[in-house]
């Protein structure tokens, strides 16, 4: 069928609900509202209250029940309306939900979902436009999912439904409204998405890492390049945690370059990981240094040319791909720099 990113969820919801009486949704304005994004839509009359259960503005509160359903049969579906706000939830999600299968031994597990929003959407300033997804990467016992199409959203949701970890499910506000095909029951499949990435566009010059609304610009870039003669291959990872290793590497056999692309600032965030792996395994078929393009280093602004400014777009990513395939003179006394 044919669906936007928001009509892909709302349908993986729907299927899972159905399938699974222990499936419940559990967050601020889902139910009747139908979700402030509306995600969530036409649920309510569906599924009633007992499934769909709003709550008060109380994130941690939220997660904190959402984890202790998950120990005793339920599978909850978090919805944390601006991801900025898992910050109040930290200590649920990072310090029980994520920890609770390895400090009893195995004996318990947490299968949740939180499905946060993210990124920018214009104007929505400092607290309500960061992509954090480097703060969940960065926790053992979580997975994490960046899906960047309506596709990799119904697929990606449904097997964290069902998957026995706790998975941190990240929705880019900008892609609510982006439509494509979505090929339904996919669910039967033997295979799993998770840490399994695709290649969105073929290329032979330089790989560039990206998803969520970032991908759409690297995909941007790539066209501009192509008209200049560099051929640029684009890899959606899917998923951050797991990451799909195997598939950076193939990339990187055919073009040995790297870039990587995300909305989240450059220090500390994800690219960083991402090229340690690519320097650690893949350094024999890199042939320039890696490249990294996202968000400057301070909080999103309120006015949209300054917001504009601060964030990556389809020109700095074309610009930070020519740099790499530059030539470079080789180090040496006297062209070393001091910094």
């Amino acid at each position: 069928m044919s669906a936007t990113y928001a009509e892909a969820i709302r349908q993986a919801l729907a299927e899972e609900l159905e399938r699974d009486p222990n499936v419940f949704l559990i967050g601020e304005d889902i139910g009747e509202s139908g979700g402030v994004f509306g995600a969530t839509k036409g649920l309510w009359e569906r599924f009633g209250p007992d499934r769909l259960l709003d709550t008060p503005i109380s994130e941690e509160a939220v997660v904190g029940a959402a984890v202790g359903a998950s120990l005793i049969g339920g599978r909850p579906v978090v919805e944390i309306m601006f991801g900025d706000f898992a910050a109040l939830a930290m200590d649920m999600i990072v310090n029980q939900a994520a920890k609770i299968h390895y400090m009893t031994g195995g004996q318990l597990c947490a299968p949740l979902v939180v499905r946060m929003v993210t990124g920018t959407a214009g104007a929505t300033a400092a607290q309500h436009s960061q992509s954090l997804e480097a703060w969940f990467v960065h926790t053992p016992g979580l997975k994490v999912a960046v899906p960047s199409t309506p596709e990799d959203a119904y697929v990606l949701l449904k097997e964290a439904i069902e998957d026995p970890d706790p998975v941190i499910f990240f929705e880019h506000k900008m892609l609510y409204s982006k439509r494509s095909y979505v090929p339904l029951a996919t669910s039967e499949s033997s295979s799993s998405s998770f840490g399994t990435g695709r290649i969105r566009r073929e290329g032979s010059d330089v790989t560039i890492v990206s998803y969520l609304k970032t991908l759409d610009d690297a995909l941007q870039a790539a066209g501009q390049l192509e008209l200049e003669g560099i051929s640029c291959e684009v890899f959606d990872p899917r998923t951050l945690v797991p990451f799909d290793r195997d598939g950076l590497a193939s990339s990187l056999a055919k073009t040995g370059r790297l870039v990587i692309a995300h909305e989240a600032p450059v220090r500390a965030g994800v690219g960083a990981e991402i090229a340690a792996i690519a320097a650690a395994e893949c350094f024999d078929l890199l042939t320039a240094p890696i490249a990294r393009v996202g968000g400057l280093n301070t909080p999103v602004p309120y006015a949209p040319e300054m917001e504009h400014f601060t964030l990556p777009d389809a020109d700095r990513i074309a610009s930070t791909v020519r740099s790499v395939l530059e030539p470079r003179e080789p180090l040496s006394a006297s062209n070393h720099k001091e910094v």
